[in-house]
């Protein structure tokens, strides 16, 4: 009876410990509240001296301290260990719990754990969903030989810890990403003579992109275009896409060669992000002739729509896209623009759709596209394009027409 009687009092025992941090009130925290509470919790439950959690970084190579109690100096000191090396590091790599008896001999990368006269310690990898995500270690002042029940209770704590790490940090991504479109996709196009604009821009609802587009007016008088989509998703995407905003302005200033400030781009990225690649569209509008002048690197060509005739996609030679090959030509092409004719501007998350050719989009896109009002016209294709359904990608839409 003893024996059953001690089982019982056992998986009570283990029962409140996976309550303690598995409680609801972690769906309402920040990531840097939900460990700080988390390790409160495992720091009891356990009855040890110090609780820490690392995160790996972006580029997968370190661990960095992002809560700790007993031993705040880690996060304060920004404590970063490469995987693989020291404790924290063989814990990482290894994706396996590692206890360590005493620290003083156990050749670990950080001193902190060493000067603040740990003699215990034991380690899980955060896993979730088979991605890596960090590392949780507790220690002990004392000499401490840890049973399976409470490895397995922090392997428990682990595993919650990166669930809700990852989903925090893709909701935080997702937002931050969102601002950041935000600050560099104008709401509205700016004003610039001789044309006529609307644009246009929908994040699809997987998750925020790179698309954007840009309206600028230059020294000679001339107006340029951009349309543009970085290749992937996120925050990272996003950032990318700033930069080469940025970096295509000034190439603009220095050179009215559309394909000639492409090839700029595009030897940038390859020297400062060479994993970086996007598709750019970049056009340099003369209202007052009437000439567009526009080069394209791997993005799709923009529809024109004549005042007394149907729009048709403009007839154009695709480049290499930015981020490959340095040393492959890019082509600028000429063509009209009549007073009162229309451009439409667009990423492929307006025209693409599952088990559709593209072409077929392009298609239903000229079909929508008129040479009117530029508001009228961009609600016209969104409607015609979009309908009710929110789309699977970003959707940036840039209408301009040349003022009648």
């Amino acid at each position: 009876m003893e024996n059953t009687a001690g089982a019982s009092e056992g998986a009570i025992r283990r029962l409140a410990n996976i309550q303690a941090i598995t409680d609801e009130a972690f769906a309402y925290m920040d990531v840097d509240e939900l460990l700080d509470t988390l390790l409160d919790r495992v720091r009891a439950v356990l009855g040890v001296d110090t609780a820490v959690v690392l995160l790996l970084d972006r580029e997968e190579r370190f661990l960095v301290a992002t809560a700790a109690k007993g031993l705040e100096e880690e996060v304060v000191q920004a404590a970063h260990v490469p995987v693989g090396e020291g404790f924290a590091g063989r814990v990482a790599a290894e994706r396996r719990p590692v206890y360590v008896p005493d620290v003083s001999s156990a050749g670990v990368f950080n001193p902190l754990l060493v000067e603040r006269g740990l003699h215990s310690l034991l380690g899980v990898p955060l896993v979730g969903g088979g991605t890596l995500v960090g590392v949780m270690h507790v220690g002990t002042l004392a000499h401490r030989r840890f049973t399976g029940e409470e490895t397995e209770f922090l392997q428990l704590a682990a595993s919650t810890a990166a669930l809700a790490v990852q989903s925090l940090l893709s909701r935080a991504e997702r937002a931050g990403a969102l601002e950041l479109q935000r600050s560099l996709i104008p709401a509205a196009p700016p004003p610039v003579p001789g044309l006529e604009l609307a644009a246009r821009y929908r994040p699809g609802k997987a998750i925020v992109g790179g698309d954007w587009y840009d309206v600028f007016a230059l020294p000679s008088g001339e107006v340029g275009i951009v349309m543009g989509d970085v290749a992937g998703h996120g925050l990272r995407a996003a950032v990318v896409m700033g930069r080469m905003r940025s970096a295509l302005r000034a190439y603009a200033l220095d050179n009215d060669d559309p394909a000639e400030v492409l090839r700029k781009l595009n030897r940038k990225m390859l020297h400062f992000e060479p994993e970086a690649t996007a598709t750019v569209l970049y056009a340099v509008v003369d209202t007052v002739v009437g000439r567009v002048r526009v080069s394209s690197a791997g993005h799709p060509p923009p529809v024109l729509a004549l005042p007394d005739g149907s729009a048709q996609s403009v007839d154009m030679k695709f480049d290499v896209l930015i981020g490959l090959g340095e040393n492959l030509p890019r082509r600028t092409m000429t063509f009209g623009l009549r007073p009162g004719a229309l451009l439409c501007f667009y990423t492929d998350g307006l025209i693409e759709r599952r088990n559709e050719p593209i072409l077929e989009g392009v298609a239903r896109l000229c079909e929508a596209a008129y040479a009117g009002p530029p508001e009228a016209v961009g609600a016209a294709v969104m409607s015609a394009m979009i309908g009710r359904e929110a789309p699977e990608d970003d959707v940036a839409l840039l209408v301009a027409r040349r003022v009648p």
